[in-house]
């Protein structure tokens, strides 16, 4: 097991990466203010790993209360957020009870949402059991619903008491979730590691085998990362966190304009990088030799790289609801060199136009 830390004075935070960790219920009692938590769930992973969940946290003397809500990025909305509020309150669940997280993006997302929002705030463990949740979205407090008009945005930053990491349980994940988990791993390494994209080309085979040794080090090293951004930034204000965005402006309108679910959000964010990859070409920011790095290990890793015919006028208006506009202006992750990623609201139109007309371009 390794441990990393997230630096937030009073509000710091473990993260503990290893194999067979959901049956270490002693990893998770010191962080619970009384020995009762709900297990927060979906159809999905349930079956596969709440029943050896509760035993572990049972055997450590916790008691706990299994709650199971649909799958799917497309259940992300207020009405399914309401029937975990249902059940918290028919459960008689308190202030000081705990909620855990245990799933992938999704539910991360919602069970922190609603730990935030549940008589004021209560306590909350990330167990993440996809790569993405593994190495971006459980770790660092970023709690959400989505609307119909744009992802994530009703939510609230609410910092969990412990992420959890069982990289065992990515042996159980489709080949096209964990696909959907690479492109998050591949971020860091555009946005402020270069060395590590290099490891990445070398090593992708190896994780595409699930290697368990470089899984582990993916998975720590994308944490080290998403830490040390949240750390510095936490609530996204002096544009530290804002990089850990790359690809997702694009992205978002790409999930909101083709109807959640229809692509996983690691899918749209893949093809939301290259297309930011392409902008920065197109404004002589980055070389084609990069662009076409990108593309290849994307290619590579089983993740599209082309993006749906939305439309121009259609993009803008999906990008113009994205949480870093300001003072109506959207702002966007371009990268000068793979590994150096900067935000920025001064984008060519003529760059950004040619790239929405042409989203299977290949400049």
């Amino acid at each position: 097991m390794q441990t990393l830390n997230v630096a937030l004075g009073s509000r710091s935070y473990p993260i503990a990466i290893g194999e067979g960790l959901l049956a270490r219920g002693d990893l998770v009692k010191p962080h619970l203010p009384q020995p009762r938590a709900a297990i927060v769930t979906d159809k999905t992973v349930a079956p596969l790993y709440l029943a050896r969940l509760e035993a572990a946290l049972g055997a450590a003397g916790i008691r706990t209360t299994p709650i199971v809500l649909p799958a799917g990025e497309e259940a992300k909305d207020w009405r399914t957020l309401n029937s975990l509020f249902d059940a918290l309150v028919a459960a008689r669940c308190e202030r000081q009870t705990t909620l855990i997280a245990l799933g992938g993006g999704v539910i991360g997302d919602i069970t922190g949402f609603a730990a935030a929002t549940y008589q004021r705030g209560m306590p909350y463990v990330q167990m993440p059991t996809t790569l993405l949740a593994q190495v971006d979205s459980s770790v660092g407090g970023k709690t959400a619903i989505n609307h119909p008009g744009g992802k994530n945005m009703i939510g609230a930053f609410y910092q969990p008491r412990l992420v959890l990491a069982d990289t065992a349980t990515l042996a159980t994940l489709p080949a096209r979730e964990y696909a959907a988990g690479l492109a998050e791993v591949i971020k860091y390494g555009l946005i402020r590691d270069a060395a590590f994209f290099d490891w990445l080309e070398t090593n992708l085979d190896a994780l595409l085998r699930h290697d368990a040794g470089a899984l582990a080090h993916a998975v720590a090293r994308s944490c080290e990362h998403k830490a040390e951004v949240v750390a510095a930034d936490e609530r996204e204000e002096s544009g530290v966190r804002a990089l850990l965005n790359l690809g997702h402006t694009f992205g978002h309108a790409i999930e909101a304009g083709m109807g959640y679910g229809a692509w996983l959000h690691g899918e749209a964010v893949a093809a939301g990088t290259l297309m930011a990859a392409r902008v920065s070409r197109r404004m002589g920011l980055l070389d084609a030799t990069a662009v076409a790095r990108i593309r290849a290990l994307l290619v590579r890793a089983g993740l599209p790289v082309t993006a749906p015919a939305l439309g121009r006028d259609r993009y803008l208006e999906l990008m113009g609801l994205d949480k870093k506009v300001e003072g109506g202006r959207v702002r966007f992750i371009l990268l000068k060199a793979i590994g150096d990623a900067f935000l920025t609201a001064e984008i060519s139109p003529d760059a950004l136009a040619a790239v929405l007309d042409n989203p299977a371009g290949d400049d």
